[in-house]
């Protein structure tokens, strides 16, 4: 690490999560790449966490720059990576709770309350069921199994 934290009881080679939010703002004003790969890698690992919550409220009066600009883009993209891995986690789920029914898409359809066009959009990812939806859909592939 190229940076140091004056004023801040904490240190740049400690875990990013235990940073205080102005070892945040002296790794993302002053660092280098290489200071700004832990603090992404934290990002990525937990885009809602406590660290991301901490950068996007810096970000919201951050000095407008390339800089600003480059972690307003880290933490977008880990968020929606982020989602895109829970939709295909849903879809698997879905999927799997059919398969186990040993019924037809159709049929598990209609025992769920809902369409077989709904359904199929819901093993692909393109739409997530409502949690409502989706207790119903795990619950009836358990039931049937």
């Amino acid at each position: 690490m190229t940076v140091s934290f004056r004023n801040v009881d904490a240190s740049p080679s400690d875990p990013v999560s235990t940073w205080p939010f102005e070892g945040l703002i002296i790794v993302i004003e002053r660092g280098l790449v290489a200071d700004w790969q832990p603090l992404i890698a934290e990002l990525r690992r937990s885009p809602w966490g406590a660290t991301a919550r901490r950068v996007a409220a810096y970000l919201t009066f951050a000095e407008p720059g390339s800089t600003a600009r480059l972690f307003t883009l880290v933490l977008a993209r880990a968020r929606s990576a982020a989602e895109a891995a829970e939709r295909a986690e849903v879809a698997t789920r879905v999927r799997a709770a059919i398969a186990a029914s040993g019924q037809t898409a159709a049929a598990f359809a209609a025992d769920i309350g809902t369409s077989p066009s709904r359904l199929s959009t819901y093993t692909s990812g393109r739409v997530v069921p409502s949690a409502g939806l989706l207790l119903r859909i795990e619950r009836a592939g358990a039931e049937l199994q």
